[in-house]
This record gives structure tokens, C-alpha cells and sequence, in this order.
């Protein structure tokens, strides 16, 4: 479809193209003008304003070569647009480099393979990542012998012929800093009662949500899932949507004010079903009902504790002698400056440690927690027959697929059933795109090596967090029912049905699976195994999948 539409665009069949920002990525589609719709973008995880090469990029499609003499850029006019932002867009023509190279598991068996590990250090500290970090040393370092030089005025200026200053203004934030972290502690009471009932609900609860957009009446559709984080649950509201609800959603604790018993045949994804069930909760609990009140005795105590340590510290106050001097607010404000000041330089200071062989640190942290999984030796400096396996494997997820193979996760699956359990390792949901900690799997099989592989990836994320390395995103099941329908060989329209998702974002989700299909079939030790991945790899790659492959 792509093919044909360059082709009639190009001989001027076709007179205007709707086209998404992959417009940018040099597709055959010279116009003579190019419209902006808007000037946002959403970039996998938010939507954010394109940068000035990305504006370049998609006006670059206007003017024709050997046709026009000139291309025209149009940007719609709306309420937020500044215009100055546009002409800053449009005439910026030199763009900074910044180097996204970040040290993984792929890369860290593939470098110690190759030059040893520590060849390998020392020529990531010589990486155009770690020069960009230091060189940012040199303006922390500029700015915190600044900083010395003014906290030395400031010292001078809050000094009392009555007593030590700085010994006063301690006590003083003290008392401060004793009452934030009172409410500090009040808020995350709150928030933890709020987590542990989220964790209590299960489906069919029907909740009360707090006021706000989406208040009223709710159902549950999915619990909390145990992923070492905030545990964030999938409800139906009153008016037919799904969506998810955190902590951060809510000010108190969720309590059930009736019970639902959802259909087995209930899919979220199906708006049909999710009006059904939204008009049953209508039907079935009383917009008035209201949870029980529970009681804050704990918090009572709490608070008096505070109390009696505050007025100790206010009587400690009192008694100072720098209490009684007449210039004591002046004196206060240039200490409260050189607190200030003083926390920001200690502040650049741990950024400069942060920031010296950076790059080589998360190497090594890499290689330490792969030595310990057993991808690397126990010296660290020589690659195992596992970690042969991890070298080959190129996929955001890839030290993941390499832990599902070793344990078998996958192994007894058929062609669909791999295909639908490794979607959840492609799929990367919107933030308004709902699936569920375990949403709901095509069989048995698949739901058991989708908890086995949420699991190890749980394991995996701890294990990640304890050394201060980058996490990667829980698996996400959303498409797995779908996958499965098109690997069993249903058609398009069968298989998205009345889903939200759009066919071009199924198409690419399957593309993306083939892909990672392809090398696990490479790389698995079992030749079972290997052979259901290229089985899988066929039943996707047909249909509208195939004819859309860029090669």
C-alpha cells in the first residue's frame, strides 16, 4: 500500500497525502507544500515538541526536484502556538550532538568477547559519551569555585558579636525541616494505606473514584500486579472507559461499595463489552452508596510527638543568645543564603563524582550483575556459553530474552502461542492504551510463560535497581490475543475486530515481533524451540505484514 501510494503521489494521481511524522523518515513523497497539523509529537512514552532537526525534517518534503523552484511550509494556527517558537524552528540550522550511547548487556558480553574486559573499560573511557560528560565537569567545576567564593561573603555577613549565627540558624531550620517532614510523613502514610487497599481490590470490586474528571462508580477489571513498584489496578468507569489507577490518582484509600461478576468472555479492549458491564454496575449499585470511614488514631499520635519536639526546639530557640539580637533577621537571611547556597555547591560536587568515568562505571556494574547470573565467569572477564547467546540477541529487552531461554519459559509453546507470549516483549502501550498487569491470554499455555516471564523480568528489575543501572519496562500482554488470532491465520478485520488499536500500529508491533522471532530462533539451544520460532516467524509474516516490509 505504502509502494503504491509514492508511486500515484509521485505521478500526481493523488493530489494530498495524510500522512503521521514517519513522513520524516525520507519516504519517495515530494510535494510542493507540506501542512503541520501541530507541532507535538508522541514519542513512545509522551507527547513532547519536535526539535528543529525534526522540523527540518518534515518540511524537507516540500519543493519538488527538477519541478519546483521552491517548496512551501504551512504550520496551523492554534490558541498555544507562539509564533517566535515556530521562526526559531525554522531557522535553526545547526544542531547540537549529544551521544545517546549507554552501556547493556548485548554490549557488554560482545565487548568482553571481542577485546577483553579491560580493554573494553578503558575504551569506553575514551567514548564521545563519557567526553560530553566530562567536558560538563569543567563548567560544575568553574561553578562551585564561584559558589566557595560567594559562601565566604555570606559566612561574613551573617556573623553576631552576640554568639555563633550559624549554630542559631541550624535550630531554626531544624524546626523547619521537623514540621515538612511531618507532613511528609503524613502524605506517605496516606499514600501507603492508599497502596495496600489498592492491592486488597480484585476484580468485580466496584469502587467510589475521588472527584475529578473520571468520578463516580468504577469496577475493577484487573488487581495490582506485584511488580516491586506502586501497584496500579485497570477499572471501567461510569461512562464506559477504562483506565489505570496508581496511588498518584488518588487522596484516600480505595474501599468496595458493591461487587460485579465479570463475564468470562469480557475483553476491555471490545467497546461493546465495556458498555455492557458499565451498564450492569449502573444498574446494580446505587450512585449513593458510600465505603465506611475508617479511623486516624495513628496518626493522632503522631502528631503529638511532633508537637513536643517542635516546642523543645523553639524553647532551645528562645534560650540562644543570638535570640535577643537586634539584627537577627538580616543575619537569618544571609544564613538561610548560604544554606542554600551551600547545599547547591555539595549538590555540583556529587554531580562531578557522578559524572567521571561515568560511562565505564555502569560498564562494570554490567558486568558484576552479569557475572553473577552466570553470563560471564566468575572473574568477570570471559564470556560463558549463556552469555554467547545474550552476545546475539539485539532488543531493548535482550538480558530478558536471554533468561526466558535459559530457563525455558517458552519451551512446549506452539508457533501461535511463541508468537503471542513474545509480543509482550514489542509492545510498548500508550499511556491511554489499557492491557492489565495480566490481561487476558489466548490459553492456558500462554498465561502460565507470561507470569513465568513477568517473574524473571521482576527478578531482573531488582537486580538492576540494587546496582543503580537502567530499568527497562515490565513485559505488557495487551497484543497477545491479537497475535495469536494472526498467527492462527485469521484475517485483519477479525483479528483487531472492535479493538482501539490501529492497523498500521498492529502491522508494525508484528514487524517488530518477526524480528525478534528471527533471533531467537538463532539462538536457542533447543532445537524444538528453534524450530516453533521459525514456524511462528511464517504464520506472522503473511498477509498485510509482509507485503509492508521495508526490505
Amino acid at each position: 500500500f505504502r509502494e503504491i501510494v509514492e508511486e500515484l503521489f509521485t505521478a500526481g494521481r493523488i493530489r494530498a497525502v495524510f500522512a503521521t511524522e514517519t513522513l520524516a523518515l525520507g519516504i519517495n513523497m515530494p510535494a510542493r507544500s507540506v501542512v503541520l497539523e501541530k507541532l507535538v509529537k508522541f514519542n513512545g512514552e509522551a507527547h513532547v515538541e519536535i526539535t528543529p532537526a525534526e522540523y527540518t525534517q518534515l518540511t524537507g518534503r516540500a519543493g519538488r526536484r527538477g519541478i519546483d523552484v521552491e517548496g512551501h511550509a504551512v504550520v496551523l494556527w492554534n490558541p498555544k502556538l507562539d509564533p517566535i517558537a515556530v521562526g526559531g524552528l525554522a531557522a535553526t540550522r545547526t544542531y547540537p550532538l549529544r551521544s545517546s550511547f549507554r552501556p547493556n548487556p548485548n554490549m557488554a558480553t560482545n565487548l568482553v568477547a571481542t577485546v577483553g574486559r579491560d580493554r573494553a573499560r578503558a575504551v569506553l573511557e575514551t567514548s564521545f559519551a563519557q567526553f560530553q560528560a566530562d567536558r560538563a565537569v569543567v563548567g560544575l567545576t568553574r561553578s562551585i569555585r564561584r559558589n566557595d567564593e560567594a559562601l565566604a561573603g555570606y559566612v561574613e555577613a551573617m556573623t553576631c558579636h552576640l554568639g555563633d549565627f550559624e549554630e542559631y540558624a541550624a535550630i531554626r531550620r531544624e524546626i523547619s525541616d521537623v514540621e515538612k517532614d511531618a507532613v511528609r510523613a503524613r502524605t506517605a502514610s496516606r499514600r501507603a494505606e492508599v497502596a495496600l487497599a489498592l492491592e486488597t481490590l480484585r476484580p468485580g470490586d466496584v469502587v467510589l473514584l475521588p472527584e475529578g474528571r473520571q468520578a463516580g462508580r468504577a469496577v475493577v477489571l484487573t488487581a495490582a500486579a506485584a511488580r516491586g513498584r506502586d501497584p496500579v489496578i485497570t477499572v471501567l468507569t461510569e461512562d464506559a472507559r477504562a483506565r489505570r489507577v496508581g496511588p498518584a490518582d488518588l487522596t484516600e484509600p480505595l474501599t468496595p461499595i458493591g461487587r460485579l461478576a465479570i463475564p468470562k468472555a469480557f475483553h476491555a479492549r471490545v467497546a461493546k463489552d465495556r458498555r455492557d458491564l458499565a451498564a450492569t454496575m449502573r444498574a446494580r449499585v446505587s450512585p449513593d452508596a458510600r465505603p465506611a470511614q475508617d479511623g486516624r488514631e495513628g496518626e493522632r499520635v503522631a502528631a503529638s510527638q511532633v508537637e513536643r519536639r517542635v516546642a523543645e526546639l523553639r524553647r532551645r530557640l528562645r534560650e540562644h543568645p543570638c535570640h535577643r539580637c537586634p539584627d537577627r533577621e538580616q543575619h537569618a537571611r544571609w544564613a538561610e543564603r548560604a544554606w542554600q547556597l551551600r547545599r547547591e555547591t555539595d549538590g555540583l560536587r556529587r554531580k562531578v563524582e557522578g559524572r567521571t568515568s561515568s560511562v565505564a562505571r555502569t560498564f562494570d556494574r554490567i558486568c558484576d550483575m552479569l557475572t553473577e547470573l552466570g553470563y560471564l565467569d566468575a572473574g568477570g572477564t570471559a564470556v560463558t556459553a549463556a552469555g554467547q547467546r545474550l552476545r546475539r540477541l539485539y532488543t531493548e529487552r535482550d538480558l530478558l530474552v536471554a533468561q526466558c531461554l535459559r530457563h525455558g519459559h517458552w519451551v512446549g509453546l506452539t508457533a501461535a502461542e511463541l508468537a503471542a507470549v513474545v509480543s509482550a516483549l514489542v509492545h510498548e502501550p500508550r499511556r491511554e492504551e489499557v492491557g492489565g498487569a495480566f490481561p487476558r491470554m489466548p490459553s492456558e499455555a500462554v498465561a502460565t510463560a507470561y507470569e513465568a516471564m513477568i517473574r524473571s523480568w521482576s527478578e531482573l528489575d531488582d537486580e538492576m535497581a540494587a546496582r543503580g543501572l537502567p530499568r527497562t519496562p515490565a513485559p505488557d500482554g495487551g497484543i497477545a490475543q491479537l497475535t495469536h488470532r494472526w498467527a492462527a491465520g485469521a484475517r485483519l478485520e477479525t483479528v483487531l475486530g472492535d479493538t482501539d488499536l490501529a492497523a498500521g500500529d498492529f502491522v508494525r508491533r508484528c514487524k517488530q515481533l518477526v524480528d525478534l522471532l528471527d533471533q531467537i530462533a538463532a539462538v536457542a539451544a533447543q532445537p524444538a524451540l528453534a524450530s516453533t520460532a521459525r514456524a511462528a516467524v511464517a504464520a506472522v509474516m503473511r498477509g498485510v505484514v509482509a507485503a509492508d516490509r521495508l526490505d
